[in-house]
């Protein structure tokens, strides 16, 4: 079939606009990273005499660098629309949000539509895979304080362990206040075939959209975030104390990604921004962590209702092209996710400022000593 001269300029003109996204990609990255990084050796004596200032500073630096990342999707047409439950009203509390997982793009997606959610970026914690640790993003998350999980059934006991003692180390020490995680443990793609077939041997609802997702980190993270009760009220002097510094996780926040006709952004689309325009739908819903079992058999019983729940917004989504009304409702309601783009060029000129800075410094040492 003959290429037309309209398809090839077409053709051409998209991997312009890619090679020049990247270009811009990498000079962002090589600004802004080793800018952060630099920022906060120079403020280790703040750390030492006011350790609070100190992470407020690195969280506004981090929800910064989140929104640079937010910028390349939102100026290639890779908008958010929302639906379900407000979460900027729980934004302030401690909260647990789980999100099914599709591909890389879920990640760059939740740092777009969160950037709106009031402190909930520069205060929260990821988990994540182990191997994004050697990414160009890994010594952010290393210093912010994200925990890296290795799969495999070989390594689950310890990297609990692992994370039991990461959140009594960092999680309060650094005033976060969310903490997300994808507790399918891998990409749709990779895991449905082996969700499926545990599905069947186990009784289970057949699942496409959603795999069953593992209990282990959701409950290592309530039972350590959870502030301890004793018949309704905090369990000892102890706990007394420590319920005056912190209510303790308060929210479960179901969060699920919806990309039209099942399609999901990956990282290389997000970066390089070859596709069209393209509007991913975020659906939340708001549990109390009260109503949140905290036996194991009764908590994966919650935990698989969430992802059933999941499984069907995802087909209704997919059939309609829209959620579901939240119960008590007639009509669904949606809200469009917006970002300024003032805002995102004052930051990204910041970063080119500070590598420029950074830069100038270091040459005049140079200079001085050689």
């Amino acid at each position: 079939m003959a290429v037309t001269l309209e398809q090839a300029q077409r053709v051409g003109y998209t991997c312009l606009k890619a090679l020049l996204r990247f270009a811009f990609m990498v000079a962002n990255n090589l600004v802004a990273i080793p800018s952060y990084v630099l920022y906060l050796i120079m403020l280790q004596p703040l750390r030492v005499l006011d350790s609070k200032s100190f992470w407020y500073i690195e969280g506004v630096l981090f929800k910064w660098l989140l929104a640079m990342v937010a910028s390349w999707g939102w100026w290639a047409g890779y908008t958010v629309v929302e639906w379900g439950d407000d979460v900027k009203t729980v934004s302030e509390d401690e909260a647990m949000v789980l999100v099914n997982h599709q591909a890389t793009g879920d990640v760059c997606t939740l740092m777009m539509c969160l950037q709106d959610k009031g402190t909930v970026v520069r205060q929260m914690m990821w988990l994540m895979d182990h191997i994004f640790k050697y990414t160009n993003f890994g010594i952010v998350s290393l210093i912010h304080g994200d925990f890296f999980i290795r799969q495999g059934r070989a390594h689950r006991d310890q990297q609990l362990v692992l994370l039991k003692e990461h959140l009594e180390k960092y999680y309060r020490s650094r005033n976060r206040k969310w903490i997300v995680l994808f507790p399918e443990g891998g990409f749709l793609r990779k895991r449905r075939e082996t969700s499926q077939e545990f599905a069947k041997k186990n009784n289970l609802p057949f699942l496409k959209h959603v795999t069953l997702p593992r209990l282990g980190a959701t409950q290592v993270i309530l039972k350590t975030l959870v502030a301890p009760q004793e018949n309704g009220t905090p369990a000892g002097r102890d706990a007394v104390k420590k319920e005056s510094q912190s209510k303790g996780l308060q929210w479960v926040i179901d969060t699920t990604i919806a990309y039209p006709r099942g399609e999901p952004l990956d990282i290389q689309t997000w970066i390089l921004g070859y596709r069209q325009p393209t509007v991913t739908h975020v659906h939340y819903r708001i549990f109390p962590v009260k109503d949140v079992p905290a036996e194991p058999e009764a908590l994966t019983h919650w935990l698989y209702q969430r992802f059933i729940e999941k499984e069907d917004l995802l087909t209704h989504f997919y059939q309609t092209g829209a959620f579901p009304p939240l119960q008590g409702q007639t009509k669904a309601i949606s809200r469009e996710m917006t970002l300024s783009n003032l805002w995102l060029v004052g930051i990204q000129s910041l970063a080119f400022l500070s590598g420029g800075m950074w830069y100038c410094i270091f040459r005049y040492f140079y200079h001085c000593l050689f």
